[in-house]
């Protein structure tokens, strides 16, 4: 009796294709105890979990630093790839290529995407690549003992370090500005936006990149850091209350709560804006690059979806590929024949 009671309340706790969300966990975490990452890697855990997505279908790319170890500690079943500082968006773009219906998630830092990844970053973000692409932003360089990153803010000291005197580099405005599709900010300690974006994110067609304030609790935790959690706290300013409505439920929205934007997905699932202060609307750019010029003038951690754009071609639609992936294909097909290559040879004399 006690058997069934169990596997009852097992049954209970699965998703629409029967997974429980132990089978979307990683391996234990080796960070350090309340770092952001953690936090982050749980809400990708929730996320596909409530989304149903089967881990198999999803793959993982990472490059290097603290953050690029968070893969590890989630989605156990997919494969994933740890590439070169820095180079993550070319693996990213081999594997997108070689099986289109997979789903890409590709987790950053703010070194391995603002400073020797900034090249490869522009370049898949106005290609389109359909990938979510995660930044777990903390400000510093944690894995090699703490130096200022890209995105410090000037005027940060940091033990052993001085005080940063360059001005930073802002993820979000970046990716507006390089023609990204998808851009939208959280803060690791707000694990329900970070989660609902993370929703909208799995399901947007091309780049959707994610900025997320990672709070470093070693050595960038002081609490007149721009990346702290009692910063985060004291001066996150959401956009907007969002939510995520999967295609298979009914939409139930109060429209006497406040102006409502709802933004259709490719899949037929809807992302829910209601508007609080601002008048804000995330698919007019220009509009977006003057809300983002205006908080980093006034230092709001402005977190939610800040731009998107649904009528864009992502980079695969540009390419007349096949329905079976480029990876099952056989040889015959992939290989050029003989008398093809022989008549280009021919072409040269």
């Amino acid at each position: 009796m006690a058997d069934q009671t169990t596997t009852a309340r097992s049954r209970l706790n699965v998703n629409l294709i029967g997974l429980e969300k132990s089978d979307y966990r990683g391996q234990p975490s080796t960070l350090c105890q309340g770092c952001g990452h953690n936090s982050i890697s749980s809400q990708i855990i929730a996320a596909c979990y409530e989304l149903s997505i089967a881990p198999e279908k999803i793959i993982k790319f990472s490059g290097i630093g603290c953050s690029s170890k968070s893969p590890t500690y989630f989605l156990n079943r997919s494969f994933g790839f740890n590439g070169l500082h820095g180079r993550m968006p070319s693996l990213a773009t081999g594997a997108m290529f070689a099986d289109r219906s997979m789903i890409g998630i590709a987790v950053s830092g703010d070194g391995d995407t603002a400073s020797i990844g900034m090249g490869q970053f522009k370049h898949v973000m106005r290609r389109n690549l359909s990938l979510v692409y995660i930044v777990e932003n903390n400000g510093v360089y944690g894995l090699t003992k703490g130096q200022f990153s890209a995105t410090a803010e000037p005027g940060l000291t940091l033990k052993g370090h001085g005080r940063n005197p360059y001005m930073p580099i802002d993820i979000a405005w970046e990716a507006v500005v390089g023609n990204a599709t998808f851009v939208a900010r959280s803060f690791a300690g707000d694990p329900k936006q970070v989660k609902e974006l993370i929703k909208a994110a799995l399901s947007h067609r091309g780049i959707a990149v994610l900025d997320i304030i990672s709070p470093c609790v070693t050595f960038n935790n002081r609490d007149d850091s721009m990346h702290s959690y009692a910063w985060g706290k004291d001066h996150e300013a959401p956009l907007h209350e969002l939510s995520y409505v999967p295609p298979r439920e009914d939409i139930m929205i109060d429209y006497e709560s406040g102006e409502i934007i709802e933004v259709t997905l490719h899949d037929g699932s809807n992302i829910i804006l209601k508007k609080l202060e601002q008048d804000y609307d995330p698919t007019d750019r220009s509009k977006v690059l003057c809300m983002l010029e205006e908080a980093n003038a006034k230092n709001w951690l402005v977190t939610g979806l800040i731009y998107i754009n649904t009528t864009h071609p992502t980079l695969l639609d540009l390419y007349e590929l096949p329905d079976t992936p480029l990876n099952r294909l056989p040889k015959n097909l992939l290989r050029p024949s003989k008398e093809s290559i022989k008549n280009v040879n021919d072409m040269m004399f």
